[in-house]
């Protein structure tokens, strides 16, 4: 049995370690993550952050029911007054070049890969609602919300390679991100579960009711709007 389970293990290591190694050379290497949490999927560690967001009723609510986002369609939402989360989110998509979906697709067969999914699906949301944007410290701002919201080893990974990379090539930088850890932590810990959100049921609302709803509170999140 050993023998069996060691190459599997191996290799889904391998695949971790090319794709933190990837990163490091590359932070807009995305099929890295993908392959990072590929190769966490099935550690004790994942394991533990599904039993986690599961102990949230509205999570574990959604999860249960496997709640798949229609794929929106851009030009639509921004149809959608100028306030509201589906009007912000299309022109953020636009500018910044992103097409809803392009993700690495992944099979939903389990707890897991649900939730893998779903984190996938509405990334980018999570980006506007939060208020940190796309720069290398707005990204490690969400991993560490992501963290304190899910526990999935993934926002680990990612911001041990940022503060990593930060101490070697921007070392004066490390102060602000830091303070824009904490603080993605901190606010992650106190506000609502954004997994258990039905965004694409409501993008008419606005953002801001979003926000207020959520607990939500901007003040030195790197913002994307």
């Amino acid at each position: 049995m050993l023998l069996v389970a060691l190459p599997r293990l191996n290799l889904r290591f391998l695949m971790v370690i090319r794709g933190f190694v990837s990163l490091w050379m590359n932070l807009n290497q995305v099929e890295s993550v993908f392959d990072i949490v590929e190769g966490m999927r099935y550690t004790n560690a994942t394991k533990l952050a599904a039993n986690y967001l599961k102990s949230k009723p509205e999570v574990e609510e959604i999860i249960n029911e496997r709640y798949v986002g229609a794929i929106p369609n851009l030009d639509i939402l921004l149809e959608y007054p100028e306030n509201s989360l589906g009007y912000i989110y299309a022109s953020h998509m636009k500018k910044m070049g992103f097409t809803p979906g392009s993700y690495r697709k992944i099979k939903i067969e389990d707890d897991i890969s649900y939730i893998l999914f779903r984190m996938r699906q509405t990334h980018d949301i999570w980006h506007l609602v939060t208020g940190f944007d796309t720069s290398q410290m707005g990204e490690l701002g969400i991993q560490s919300f992501s963290l304190a919201q899910t526990r999935l080893p993934m926002p680990v990974i990612l911001l041990a390679g940022g503060l990593f990379r930060t101490i070697f090539q921007s070392p004066e930088l490390l102060g602000n991100l830091l303070e824009q850890v904490t603080f993605g932590y901190t606010m992650g810990s106190k506000v609502k579960p954004l997994f258990a959100q039905k965004w694409e049921e409501n993008w008419e609302k606005p953002l801001s009711e979003w926000r207020e709803e959520l607990g939500i509170n901007l003040v030195n999140t790197c913002i994307s709007e």
